[in-house]
């Protein structure tokens, strides 16, 4: 058979095969022996932290491969390290940017929380951020949705450099659409959905109104975007804060 047929056979069997479908209560990962190359997902509902690199472009052109390689080491080992910490599973590595689930929706203010330290540690001189700047100081986005995704293996079998997982669902899609609008000093993008079930902790700071006095300050900024075309307006959230680490 050659490989147009071969193509052609695999194509026409994926398409007209029953996709099944199961519901699992955690993360999928690319050893989970239910997810094979045929047509089978394993769907959840997870908080979705999407973050993604500014400016990679011009740090590639400012510097040697090797001290670009430094910078994405030291900015993926910070991510990983601060969503590991607070239950997230760290997927999808794909250029500058990375995929994080926290399973289950009562994971929403773990996932926020995240966010808040990951700005902190990248952004903050407090944190990496001026030792980054002896090379390229990062810039980045970070948007969170929730829902449900649902995970399938995708790719050649009988090869392991030719497979991955593939995650499908709007609360991807969404995470990855806020995440555009997130930069410098506004890093962190919430859904709605997000926003009105993180904690009040991360939603208010006290601070002083005037000497002995003190009010409740609100920390995210309502926004909107436009999601599923040109008219679906949705609501998001901003904020500049973060929480140190």
């Amino acid at each position: 058979m050659g490989l147009k047929d071969d193509i052609i056979k695999k194509v026409e069997e994926i398409i007209d095969t029953k996709f099944e479908i199961e519901e699992v209560d955690y993360i999928p990962d690319i050893e989970n022996s239910k997810l094979t190359f045929g047509n089978k997902g394993l769907k959840f509902t997870a908080t979705v932290l999407h973050i993604d690199m500014r400016g990679s472009t011009k740090i590639l052109n400012d510097h040697n491969r090797s001290t670009v390689a430094k910078i994405h080491m030291a900015y993926f080992h910070t991510i990983v390290k601060i969503a590991s910490s607070l239950g997230g599973a760290v997927r999808s590595f794909n250029g500058d940017s990375m995929l994080v689930f926290f399973p289950g929706k009562t994971n929403i203010t773990n996932a926020v929380q995240a966010a808040m330290e990951m700005k902190y540690m990248i952004s903050d001189s407090s944190g990496i951020n001026s030792t980054l700047a002896k090379y390229s100081a990062i810039d980045f986005g970070i948007g969170i949705d929730y829902g449900e995704v649902l995970c399938t293996k995708i790719g050649v079998s009988g090869n392991p450099n030719n497979k991955g997982l593939f995650w499908a669902g709007n609360a991807v899609n969404k995470s990855v659409k806020i995440s555009d609008l997130a930069k410098n000093p506004n890093h962190v993008y919430l859904s709605k959905i997000v926003y009105d079930n993180i904690s009040d902790h991360l939603k208010f700071v006290e601070e002083e109104f005037f000497p002995g006095y003190t009010r409740t300050k609100e920390i995210w900024t309502q926004s909107t975007f436009t999601y599923n075309g040109t008219y679906d307006y949705q609501n998001c959230y901003y904020t500049t804060y973060h929480v140190e680490v």
